[in-house]
């Protein structure tokens, strides 16, 4: 895998493209996109030698966000890929990775986000009769921004030594 290639595609699928510290976030790339190109970014990911790890929504300010990640094969590089949802659809990726039928499903019982041209949108956890319920909503008083949420790097843990001078060094 030629890293700038790729690196060079996801600038042409994303909007923004950040470079994180794995040993803070669990990640090395972090991709911004529009729902709209979800299944390029999907398709090239594939391509690249890259599977689904997981497929979640989160319930932020100003929309519902699916969150995507993303793992390679042979060498150690995670991607976290966030699309905004817009008019609660976004297109679905089963049609590309067979394992997000299942967190697609999901992620529509809890959060309500109907995924277009999945092939068997049907709830998945929730009884029909439920369908309205959608759990993991928020309160518009209690949502917050998605830069709040972001994971920050944990303090030290350790303290300075202090130096303590013995007498027969006085």
């Amino acid at each position: 895998m030629d890293v700038k290639k790729v690196i060079k595609q996801w600038k042409s699928l994303a909007t923004d493209v950040e470079t994180v510290d794995y040993a803070v976030s669990g990640y090395d790339y972090s991709l911004s996109l529009e729902g709209v190109k979800l299944p390029e970014l999907a398709s090239f990911m594939l391509k690249q030698g890259f599977y689904l790890v997981d497929l979640m929504a989160v319930h932020v300010t100003p929309a519902i966000e699916v969150v995507y990640q993303f793992a390679h094969f042979e060498i150690r590089c995670r991607v976290l890929a966030r699309a905004a949802v817009v008019d609660n659809e976004i297109p679905t990726i089963s049609d590309i990775y067979q394992g997000a039928n299942w967190h697609e499903r999901e992620t529509r019982d809890f959060h309500g986000v109907v995924f277009t041209d999945h092939p068997n949108l049907e709830p998945l956890i929730l009884a029909e009769e439920d369908v309205d319920l959608k759990p993991l909503l928020k309160d518009e008083k209690t949502l917050k921004d998605v830069g709040a949420i972001r994971r920050q790097p944990p303090e030290p843990k350790v303290a300075k030594p202090e130096v303590v001078k013995s007498q027969e060094q006085s």
